[in-house]
């Protein structure tokens, strides 16, 4: 497994390159935010434990968080106009979130 402080630094990478706070990511997952804290910092051992959750709440794969790279992903993820809609997303009330994935899913045929 990957040091803690390496998954702790690809947390707080990915958190800032969403423009979230710690508390942001730490209400997202469920925690404190000084569990947050402690996960960028590379001093919690409850990082595995909530790896899933952190990872799904900032939308990146786990292997991305534990070993910097994920071959599932594409090579360049959330750049340009794909990172300034997933702001706007998180902006969006819930229920328009919905109507947004529908729409988003009709368009792409899925």
């Amino acid at each position: 497994m990957s040091d803690p402080a390496q998954i702790g630094a690809r947390i707080k990478e990915v958190r800032q390159e969403r423009g979230w706070t710690q508390d942001q990511l730490a209400q997202a997952v469920g925690v404190s935010r000084s569990a947050v804290a402690q996960w960028e910092t590379g001093r919690a051992g409850q990082v595995t434990g909530n790896l899933t959750r952190i990872a799904a709440s900032l939308e990146v794969g786990v292997e991305y968080l534990m070993y910097g790279s994920d071959k599932r992903a594409p090579a360049e993820v959330r750049q340009g106009d794909e990172l300034a809609l997933l702001r706007l997303y998180r902006e969006c009330a819930p229920e328009d979130r919905h109507m947004i994935l529908r729409m988003a899913r009709r368009l792409a045929g899925s």
